[in-house]
C-alpha cells in the first residue's frame, strides 16, 4: 500500500492547496445541481455548483480589462527586444506589435489566467480538490473576456472513527531449533545435484521427456518438445502430468489424456481435453550437499564454521520475522481501520487512477511473459484493491493530519541501512537511496505509515496472537497486499 497525498500532473502542472495539479482541455456534462453560489474574487466572477457529494462545478468569469492589462504589458516588455523589418531594434510601432504578436501572447496570457484565476479560487474558498479539474474555455474571443467551466473533485468529509475504540491484532513469533533445521535443508535443496539412475522415476526425481501434444486434432506444441526436463511433484506442468510420470524408466513411452484447467493461460486450450505423447529420455534423483565447510564458505562465511554459519543464518531468519511480523500487524490495523470507516466515500478519479496505475504495471509483466492481456478481466479483479489503496491513503492521510505525524528522519535512515544488508555493499546501496529523490520518498511514505501504525497500537485495545515461522513467511494475498 503507498500513501496518495496527491494526483499526478500532465500538462500545465501548478500547486493548489499544497498539491500538484493538471489543467487538461475537456468538457464533461453535469446532470445534478443540488448547491449553487457565486462571488466576486478580486478581478473575477466565480460561481460554484456542488454536482454531488464530491463533485463540483466551478465556472470562472475574468474581464477582458485584467486580459487587456496583461497582454499590454507583455506587448511592452517584449518591445525593446523585437526586430522588425524597416525598423531598429525597439523602435517598431507598438501598434505593429500589438498585430504582429497580440494573437499569440493573449492565448499564453488566458492560458496563465485560467491557471491562476483557478488557484486563486480553490485557494479563497478552501477547496481541497484531489484532482486535476476539466477545464472547458467557454469564451476567450478577444473583446469578450474569459469564461470557463471547472469540474473536479474535492476531500470528502468524514470523521475518523475512534482509534482508542479499535480492536486489533499484534503477532509475535520466534525461530525455533526445528525452523532454523528446515531452512538449512532448504538452503542444501537448492544446491542439489543430480545423478541419473535406473530405478522407476518418483516423487521429487528430474524426468527429462520429449513429448507432444493434440486437442481437436491440432497439434498444440509446434511439434515435438524435446529434453525437456521437469521435477516430479513441482507441479510444473497441468494436473496429473507429472503423476503420469511416476513409475517410468528411460525409454518408456506413454499415451494420456488429461483436461487443460479452466482458467490455463492459454485461451483456445482451456477446459479442453489433450492427448499427450511421451518418451523418457533420462531419469535422475537428487544428491543433497554436506553441510560441510566447503559448502558453508560458498555462503561467505570464511572460517567454514559449522556454528558461525547457523547463527548467521538464524539472524537473518529473525531479521526476515521483524519485517514480516510488523507486516502482519500492519495488515490487521488496516483491516480495522477500514472496517471501522467503511462509510468513507471515495473520489471517483482517484479509484480511476490507481486503477490505471495498476493494470498498466499488470499489463506490462503480461508482456514480458507473453501471456494475454484482457484490460476488462484486469479492471474487474484490480477494482477492490484500487478502492482499498484509495480508501487507505485518504484514512492515514487524515490521522497523520490529526497527529501532526512527521517523518522521522533516524527511522528513514535505520529502515534504508537495514534493507542494505541483503546486499553485497550495504554502503553503495545506502548512498543510492539518498541520491535518488523518488526511491528515498517511497521508504519515507513506507516509514510514515509504519509511524501511524504505531500510534494506532499504542492507542488501540491491542490482542497479542502468537504465529509460527512457517505459517507467517506465507505469502500474503495480492489484495491483503494493498
Amino acid at each position: 500500500m503507498r500513501l496518495r497525498p496527491v494526483p499526478a500532473a500532465i500538462r500545465l502542472p501548478f500547486d493548489v492547496v499544497g498539491s500538484r495539479y493538471d489543467l487538461t482541455l475537456g468538457a464533461r456534462n453535469c446532470e445534478i445541481f443540488s448547491k449553487k453560489f457565486s462571488l466576486r474574487i478580486n478581478y473575477m466572477q466565480v460561481s460554484i455548483e456542488t454536482t454531488s457529494e464530491l463533485s463540483r462545478k466551478m465556472t470562472v468569469q475574468v474581464p477582458e480589462e485584467k486580459i487587456q492589462e496583461q497582454v499590454t504589458k507583455r506587448l511592452k516588455s517584449m518591445a525593446g527586444k523585437i526586430k522588425l523589418d524597416g525598423f531598429r531594434p525597439g523602435k517598431a510601432p507598438q501598434s505593429l506589435i500589438q498585430k504582429r504578436y497580440g494573437p499569440g501572447v493573449r492565448e499564453e496570457v488566458l492560458e496563465e489566467l485560467t491557471k491562476s484565476s483557478f488557484y486563486e479560487a480553490v485557494r479563497d474558498e478552501k477547496l481541497k480538490p484531489v484532482s486535476g479539474p476539466y477545464i472547458t474555455h467557454e469564451v476567450t474571443a478577444e473583446g469578450e473576456g474569459l469564461r470557463y467551466v471547472a469540474d473536479f473533485e474535492v476531500l470528502p468529509e468524514f470523521v475518523l472513527y475512534p482509534v482508542e475504540l479499535m480492536e486489533v491484532d499484534r503477532y509475535v513469533s520466534e525461530v525455533t531449533d526445528e525452523d532454523l533445521d528446515a531452512m538449512l535443508l532448504r538452503l542444501r535443496d537448492q544446491r542439489k545435484t543430480w545423478v541419473a539412475t535406473e530405478q522407476p522415476a518418483a516423487l521429487d526425481d528430474r524426468v527429462t521427456i520429449n513429448f507432444e501434444g493434440q486437442a481437436d486434432g491440432e497439434n498444440f506444441t509446434n511439434g515435438k518438445v524435446e529434453k525437456f526436463p521437469v521435477v516430479l511433484g513441482s507441479n510444473q506442468l497441468i494436473p496429473g502430468f507429472e503423476q503420469e510420470l511416476i513409475g517410468t524408466v528411460v525409454g518408456s513411452q506413454k499415451t494420456f489424456t488429461l483436461e487443460f484447467p479452466k482458467e490455463y493461460g492459454v485461451e483456445k486450450l482451456a477446459g479442453k481435453a489433450g492427448e499427450f505423447s511421451v518418451e523418457v529420455v533420462n531419469v535422475e534423483e537428487s544428491v543433497l550437499p554436506e553441510l560441510d565447510a566447503e559448502f558453508i564458505e560458498k555462503f561467505g562465511i570464511e572460517s567454514g564454521d559449522e556454528q558461525e554459519f547457523k547463527q548467521e543464518i538464524k539472524t537473518s531468519m529473525e531479521r526476515e520475522m521483524k519485517r514480516a511480523l510488523n507486516g502482519k500487524s500492519k495488515d490487521s490495523v488496516m483491516e480495522e481501520l477500514l472496517r471501522r470507516n467503511d462509510s468513507l466515500t471515495l473520489p471517483t478519479s482517484l479509484i480511476n487512477d490507481e486503477l490505471k496505475s495498476l493494470i498498466n504495471s499488470y499489463k506490462g509483466e503480461s508482456q514480458k511473459r507473453n501471456q494475454p492481456f484482457d484490460e476488462s478481466v484486469a479492471r474487474a479483479h484490480f477494482e477492490p484493491l484500487a478502492r482499498r489503496r484509495v480508501a487507505l491513503g485518504l484514512l492515514l492521510n487524515r490521522i497523520i493530519e490529526v497527529n501532526q505525524v512527521a517523518v522521522d528522519n533516524g527511522r528513514v535512515r535505520n529502515t534504508i541501512e537495514d534493507m542494505a544488508l541483503s546486499y553485497e555493499n550495504p554502503e553503495e546501496v545506502v548512498s543510492w537511496y539518498y541520491s535518488n529523490r523518488e526511491q528515498l520518498m517511497q521508504v519515507q511514505n513506507m516509514v510514515v505509515e509504519d509511524q501511524v501504525v504505531d500510534l494506532i497500537l499504542e492507542r488501540a485495545k491491542v490482542t497479542e496472537r502468537n504465529i509460527g515461522f512457517k505459517d507467517l513467511m506465507q505469502p500474503p494475498s495480492p489484495i491483503a497486499q494493498g
